[in-house]
């Protein structure tokens, strides 16, 4: 229902809007730490924007040869993944943000190579990467630097997907909501409440010493 370039200009104006916020929410010191200059974001961006124009007929014809049931189907498989594999902050040994963001690029080529023209495909791989790679960034500064703006700006971003799915599919936004109030809410509620029925023993033991020589009994 969105034409290909009114997409590609509500992205670019909203990446402009989120690389001057991501500088000033640490007034510049993150980039003066990484000594990366602003020319040469500029440089990696046009690359990147002339690459991918540039094989955007390549993903169109990908994967002509596949059902479009089978690219649905790894699509959401894919998505599921990333979701997994994300990193929501915590210390964990299944948490891989490379893992994740490749899962995330690949089902957005997979869904970009079913779209009617070349410069379509172009602009949902674009798009793809600015939700998948640029915009945990920003979320991750945010969250520490200013964590209610971050909590803030989660939950603006969860109605705005909520509105956005209800305009699709009333059933996928009850579903949706009922994920997230069940993952927000119902599930830490389970866990502070089990956690008044865990019962550890704790005591002065320590550790069983053998003071015998057992030595006769190796021979």
């Amino acid at each position: 229902m969105l034409s290909p370039q009114g997409l590609f200009g509500a992205a670019l104006v909203t990446s402009l809007l989120g690389y001057v916020l991501f500088d000033a929410v640490d007034g510049g010191t993150g980039r003066q730490e990484s000594g990366r200059t602003r020319w040469a974001d500029l440089k990696s961006t046009l690359v990147f924007a002339a690459f991918t124009y540039g094989f955007s007929p390549v993903l169109k014809t990908l994967t002509e040869s596949i059902s479009t049931d089978t690219i649905y189907a790894m699509s959401a498989f894919m998505l599921l993944g990333h979701l997994i594999f994300f990193d929501y902050g915590a210390n964990a040994a299944i948490v891989s943000s490379t893992l994740s963001l490749n899962m995330a690029i690949f089902a957005s080529v997979c869904l970009a190579s079913r779209l009617p023209r070349s410069l379509h495909a172009f602009v949902m791989v674009t798009f793809a990467m600015q939700i998948f790679a640029l915009w945990p960034m920003l979320q991750k500064k945010l969250k520490a630097r200013t964590p209610r703006c971050y909590v803030g700006v989660t939950v603006l971003f969860a109605l705005a997907a909520l509105v956005g799915l209800a305009t699709v599919s009333s059933v996928g936004a009850v579903l949706f909501a009922s994920l997230l109030l069940a993952i927000s809410c119902l599930c830490p509620y389970c866990l502070i409440r089990l956690q008044l029925l865990k019962d550890n023993i704790h005591g002065p033991w320590d550790e069983a010493e053998i003071k015998e020589d057992l030595s006769r009994f190796l021979m």
